[in-house]
């Protein structure tokens, strides 16, 4: 029983009631086989309140593939869909259309293009584009933003944790705080996004990487109720695992009482001929701490053992901890450098919540449909020009100057091409006066984003590896601007249009008005 419930709320049955719905209308009035195209974008970055990402990471697209493979109607699912009724207790149902989503609803007709995860992903620009029958790109939109919109928020979340702590290795430590098994998909986000390892024992063995983790107070806690102390406690702990004692000193008194103690289990270590890795500080002024606890540590022989910080961490807390460093550590006669490149981060519940940003916001809408053999676009009109999709079947390119950075990413029409040896008009997508040239000298490269990921319900693409994935993240942020880079306010990156997209867009724009 309980692995049928998990079939019907992990299988097709993961989706919105609308689309089951949508589903049958389309059904009805013989729309349901025709093409249609939907794009996933996002419209703003996350912002967190104090600071504010300027792009993105991409994430998710693997685990969303593995869905579809495996999604199908089950007998139960159609089971308990007939036991739906409207208003006045009449089926809401209809057995023609259950026993055609029997037969026919899979997602084997579907093709999916989209960018590989671990790319930098931006604002309007499509993380993926779902063309297929009408009825299965729209059964797909609940759960392909189910899987990518998450994903790529704790993704890019990581990215900036490890960009603030200057590649210093970050440990993902969220599981216990995560929203029940979205714990997975964040520790396997988390990874994508250059933490270097979890705490989470599947999905790091799941992602090819051994977990990590050091121990809890409630350890101390038992050693020092038995009367065998904090110094007990230590030195349990390091004799089961004496070539990785990494030990959390904060439950008594970090400089007093933790510090001391640890030195003298380490020293016991060395002397039997082992390296200790560390310590763990959790709470309190962790900056002052480290300083401090670097400077015992030297002392007694120690100076290269690593110092592991945890507790309530994030992004921003983690840059100043780095900039109280940097200017306090010189005055204890500590080189700030040296100390900071010892440091560890270990962050749970900011970075599987996405502290301060809860959700990416990436929408699916529907940009074109085929009636006989031609492409009509489509657009949703709004009160805010942000909110209005850009039309019709298209590439995505990104563009880069002269540094090699890249400047733009440039939507453009399918039969498009976007060449280096012509000067390029960048089309704003929704303010009409603002736009801007690109000479063939200023641009140094142009890559095409959007990959075949699915053709036709076929899988075509080799998902790499997480090793590859993570160069893939980090060649891209190395590529951006460091305006775009920036913790608080950075600058907006260019996502535009070409001319001919942008003049469609006009034309469709006024005759939806027109309507």
């Amino acid at each position: 029983m309980n692995h049928l419930r998990q079939r019907l709320t992990e299988g097709m049955l993961f989706t919105d009631q609308y689309q089951l719905t949508m589903g049958q209308l389309y059904f009805r009035m013989g729309l349901h086989e025709i093409k249609a195209q939907f794009d996933h974008f996002f419209r703003r970055y996350p912002d967190y309140g104090s600071h504010q990402a300027g792009y993105c990471v991409n994430a998710g697209l693997e685990w969303l593939v593995d869905w579809m493979q495996d999604a199908h109607f089950t007998d139960e699912d159609l089971a308990l869909m007939r036991t739906l009724t409207d208003n006045h207790g009449n089926r809401l149902l209809h057995d023609d259309y259950l026993d055609w989503l029997r037969t026919h609803g899979t997602f084997d007709g579907l093709t999916l293009r989209a960018v590989p995860e671990g790319r930098v992903v931006h604002a309007h620009a499509p993380l993926s584009i779902v063309e297929g029958p009408l009825i299965l790109a729209q059964l797909l939109e609940t759960s392909l933003l189910n899987h990518l919109n998450y994903q790529t928020l704790i993704a890019t979340k990581a990215a900036r944790m490890v960009e603030a702590g200057r590649g210093r290795p970050v440990l993902e430590f969220g599981l216990r705080r995560a929203q029940e098994k979205g714990g997975n998909a964040g520790g396997r986000a988390a990874l994508i996004g250059g933490a270097a390892f979890s705490s989470n024992a599947g999905i790091s063995y799941h992602m090819g990487l051994p977990p990590k983790g050091t121990h809890a107070h409630s350890m101390v806690q038992l050693f020092m109720a038995l009367g065998e102390g904090e110094l007990g406690a230590f030195r349990a702990y390091a004799d089961v695992y004496p070539d990785d004692c990494l030990l959390l000193v904060d439950t008594i008194d970090t400089l007093h009482s933790g510090i001391p103690n640890a030195i003298t289990v380490f020293e016991e270590l060395k002397r039997k001929g082992h390296e200790p890795v560390g310590v763990r500080l959790d709470s309190g002024d962790l900056a002052y701490l480290s300083i401090q606890v670097a400077r015992m540590l030297n002392d007694a022989g120690f100076p290269d053992t690593s110092i592991v910080l945890s507790g309530d961490l994030d992004e921003l807390v983690i840059w100043q901890i780095i900039t109280q460093i940097s200017q306090e550590a010189p005055r204890y006669g500590l080189d700030a450098d040296h100390l900071i490149g010892r440091l560890v981060y270990g962050v749970g519940t900011r970075l599987i919540t996405s502290w301060g940003e809860p959700a990416l916001g990436g929408v699916y809408k529907l940009v074109a449909v085929q009636q006989e053999d031609q492409w009509k676009s489509a657009i949703k009109l709004s009160d805010s020009p942000a909110k209005m999709p850009n039309p019709g079947q298209k590439r995505l390119y990104r563009l880069y100057d002269r540094r090699g950075k890249a400047t733009a990413d440039l939507l453009s029409l399918e039969d498009e091409r976007v060449h280096m040896n012509e000067t390029l008009l960048l089309r704003h997508p929704t303010m009409h006066s603002k736009m801007r040239a690109l000479r063939p000298d200023e641009v140094s490269a142009i890559e095409e984003l959007l990959v075949d990921i699915v053709v036709a319900g076929k899988v075509v693409y080799d998902f790499p590896s997480l090793e590859t994935i993570r160069q893939a993240r980090q060649a891209d942020i190395e590529r951006l601007d460091p305006g775009i880079q920036r913790l608080v306010n950075p600058h907006i990156y260019h996502v535009s249009l070409t001319p001919r997209l942008w003049e469609l867009k006009q034309q469709v724009i006024q005759a939806a008005l027109a309507e």
